[in-house]
């Protein structure tokens, strides 16, 4: 009995995220649905990438999160527009809670939007936002088995990001076994390994997002 109702959810769901796809390409506006476990560096990630965007990519970011606005007043304080959803609970956003979050956002001067989803590599990729774009973030301190213990977060990513290299020795991280396992699952995914700390890696991300949201726009 409970395959329907969860059918019935994701179809929900879906209708949602098309009206929330035809909104953006409405104004034009580039969208990331940003996965990642707590802890990864999802918005350490966001205001590394905005801080080396060109002028002529204006960013803009959905903050989700079960409770507080303690990262929407981090990206606030930078200067970019964000607005904050709080799922007092639920493991992930959807389509409706961003249809929700829409109106407190200008979008005709945002070029490129975030939506930073809730730490959790299982919830997430099942539910369609209306991006542009599924980027999962990883991290050194996770270990390198995250791509074989959550094969369906791996295997629903456009891009893979591998944040923290810089602390990459002193957890053993092995970097090879990692990237085996986002191929196997997902051979097509471009992945970046790179440190928001120390900012390796960084360039090339961002070149390869830029141009990702140009093709689009």
């Amino acid at each position: 009995m409970r395959v329907p109702v969860v059918r019935d959810i994701l179809s929900a769901n879906d209708r949602i995220a098309r009206e929330n796809r035809d909104t953006f390409a409405a104004t034009r506006t580039f969208v990331v649905n940003l996965m990642a476990s707590p802890g990864a560096g999802k918005t350490s990630l966001i205001l590394a990438t905005a801080a080396r965007l060109p002028q002529d990519v204006r960013p803009g970011v959905v903050e989700g999160d079960l409770a507080s606005r303690i990262d929407a007043d981090t990206v606030a304080a930078r200067g970019i527009p964000v607005v904050q959803i709080n799922t007092g609970g639920n493991c992930h956003l959807d389509a409706p809670m961003i249809r929700a979050s829409l109106g407190e956002l200008p979008l005709p001067d945002i070029d490129l939007l975030f939506i930073e989803n809730v730490g959790n590599l299982v919830c997430p990729a099942e539910f369609d936002l209306g991006a542009d774009l599924a980027l999962v973030v990883a991290s050194t301190p996770e270990g390198h088995d995250k791509p074989y213990k959550y094969p369906g977060m791996f295997a629903a990513a456009d891009v893979v990001l591998l944040n923290k290299a810089d602390v990459a020795p002193v957890f053993d991280f092995d970097l090879d076994l990692f990237r085996r396992g986002v191929q196997m699952v997902n051979p097509g995914a471009p992945l970046f390994i790179v440190s928001c700390k120390t900012g390796a890696g960084m360039d090339d991300w961002v070149a390869w997002l830029v141009a990702e949201c140009k093709v689009e726009r």
